[in-house]
């Protein structure tokens, strides 16, 4: 098989790995916090396992697990905006706020990407193809939950709390996903992956300690199991491939996983928790789908000063 054609199945997988994996992620976090497992500590435990064990794996591997001093930090900031920031902020709102819900709004994501990309970094910027697939994907998310909207209660204080924490949350996660875009580093992916992970666990478990959760700890099997595929779903299978992407495809449409998410958390809550499966969740599907399609297929144009990794594709102008 050609270079070509095989980055281009590389590319595929990686996204379907990230589409479906991180989206059942939702209802695992969801159960961690129902079993009463704090959500910094729950990050902490995750993290501290899937990070080292990685980092074993690389050097079994023959791959170099050593990194510097510059590299070690620049992979801690990525790492605790990313997992402590991103993943640490979602978790502590799905305490008040439903999943699907934190998944619609962490469904903004895609929007702190342009922004960032555009005004702060100067960037990757998408073709009036690739805004149109943005404008679709939020569109579709809107109803997606739209009945939510229409009937829902007017929200709690810790609802409310919890809403504007995952706004930040998101945010936090786009900062983290540029900057390792943006920092290229000599460093291996999985390596990477492997720091990072071991960073936010210590990051994590700093936040458990001084906010006490470690006192309301009850773990439970349902809990346990829910970490456990947390460290290999989540972390080791869908982070990995996350990092991954952003080496070598733009954040822009890296960031279509925020549009799919939601419609594999729909799916799980119909197959697990029976929830119906109506026109609007129907109709938000097919927009969405749309939405991804064009961003996916949208050339992207290389700003000034944007940095492309060895072997990624030439100034990512080609379609994905």
């Amino acid at each position: 098989m050609s270079p070509e054609p095989n980055r281009r199945l590389q590319v595929i997988v990686a996204f379907a790995l990230v589409y479906v994996f991180w989206g059942s992620t939702y209802l695992a976090i969801g159960i961690t916090d129902y079993e009463h497992l704090p959500p910094a500590v729950m990050c902490a435990t995750r993290f501290l396992i899937a990070g080292p064990l990685m980092l074993i794996a690389c050097a079994v591997m023959g791959r170099a697990v050593r990194i510097t001093v510059n590299e070690g930090l620049r992979l801690a900031a990525i790492g605790c905006l990313l997992l402590v920031g991103g993943n640490g902020g979602l978790a502590w709102a799905e305490q008040w706020v439903p999943t699907g819900y934190a998944a619609l709004i962490v469904a903004v994501t895609p929007i702190w990407f342009l922004i960032l990309e555009t005004f702060v970094f100067r960037g990757d910027r998408l073709s009036r193809r690739g805004l149109l697939g943005v404008a679709l994907g939020i569109l579709g998310i809107v109803v997606l939950f739209w009945p939510k909207f229409e009937h829902r209660g007017s929200l709690g204080i810790m609802q409310l709390v919890g809403s504007t924490t995952l706004l930040f949350s998101s945010m936090s996660w786009a900062i983290g996903s540029v900057l390792s875009r943006k920092w290229q580093m000599k460093v291996d992916a999985l390596t990477a992956t492997g720091w990072e992970m071991t960073f936010a666990a210590i990051g994590n478990a700093i936040v458990a300690v001084a906010t006490g959760q470690y006192h309301r700890i009850v773990l439970t099997r349902r809990a346990l199991i829910a970490v456990i595929y947390l460290v290999v779903f989540g972390s080791w299978v869908g982070y990995s491939a996350y990092i991954w992407l952003l080496k070598h495809v733009p954040t822009p449409k890296v960031a279509t996983y925020a549009y799919v998410n939601p419609l594999v958390a729909v799916f799980l809550g119909w197959l697990v928790l029976r929830e119906p499966f109506d026109a609007y969740m129907f109709a938000g599907t097919v927009v969405i789908v749309a939405g991804v399609s064009l961003v996916t297929t949208a050339k992207v144009h290389g700003g000034e000063t944007a940095e492309h990794p060895e072997g990624g594709l030439p100034e990512f102008e080609s379609e994905v």
